[in-house]
């Protein structure tokens, strides 16, 4: 049975430097990221996959700290909530029943107040990352406002079935949906691709596994400047980073008729989704 699923935007990120990380336009013109995220009409009611940017975010933007909104100049809007948009698809915040994060970076995680009621499903070394926050960077990518409420945590390890020669996990075991959690370590410590079989095929949220669709492209891989520069600072682990972004590329390369690919942050790409 296919599942209904919708394709969002939780977040608008304006940072400088558009041709540095769109690729077009100036380098002082704004550029654009989004948040990409999923909500799915399952039979175990919604579920959403990354939350954005959240209400609170939006009410109080220094919880978000002054590097963030000092770097990406988030537009901050309500309508782009999770929330906002769920509700105005006729359903109402309980009605979100699981929320699989790719990681809990800020911008991926911000909404979880907005949804208390969800079970949040997340890997082991990502839920310690988060709430332990023991490096300076940990600090700063990681806010506790985002789980400060008390999250109903479905902490998961890695390891499981196979999927396309990935690890991967049932986020929602005894589920007919299939919705998988695949490990994609290197950004975070914990973060995660997830899988989604729509029944006419497989959609995999690679999160912050790469940032620019260019670089999934078989025939001419590539990532804009400023986008590379980005990937490098922020990442946890390179060499893992590095090897699970060429097993995308190869993933493209070898199923790209079973599997369709995208990642958190590329507007070109959600439009594409849409």
């Amino acid at each position: 049975m296919s599942l209904k699923i919708h394709h969002l935007n939780c977040g608008t990120m304006c940072p400088h430097g558009r041709r540095l990380i769109n690729g077009d336009g100036g380098l002082l013109e704004a550029a654009e990221m989004c948040c990409h995220c999923l909500l799915i009409e399952s039979g175990d009611g919604l579920v959403l996959v990354d939350t954005g940017l959240g209400s609170g975010d939006v009410r109080n933007p220094g919880q978000l700290g002054p590097g963030f909104t000092a770097l990406t100049r988030p537009r901050l809007q309500l309508e782009e909530t999770a929330l906002h948009q769920v509700q105005a698809l006729g359903f109402k915040p309980a009605d979100v029943r699981h929320i699989v994060v790719t990681h809990m970076d800020l911008d991926h995680a911000g909404g979880l107040p907005d949804f208390p009621d969800a079970r949040v499903h997340i890997f082991a070394a990502e839920h310690r990352a988060a709430t332990e926050r023991r490096t300076l960077p940990e600090k700063a990518r990681y806010r506790p406002a985002h789980f400060a409420h008390g999250p109903k945590w479905a902490v998961h390890e890695t390891g499981g079935e196979r999927w396309f020669g990935f690890d991967s996990i049932r986020a929602l075991p005894g589920s007919t949906d299939e919705i998988l959690l695949v490990p994609l370590i290197g950004h975070t410590r914990g973060h995660c691709g997830v899988a989604v079989n729509t029944g006419a095929g497989w959609l995999i949220h690679c999160g912050d596994a790469y940032f620019f669709r260019d670089e999934v492209n078989p025939q001419h891989p590539y990532c804009t400047p400023g986008l590379r520069l980005f990937q490098n600072i922020v990442q946890i682990d390179g060499r893992q980073r590095r090897a699970n972004q060429a097993r995308l590329l190869e993933l493209a390369r070898s199923h790209g008729n079973e599997v369709t690919l995208f990642c958190a942050h590329d507007p070109v790409e959600l439009a594409r989704m849409r």
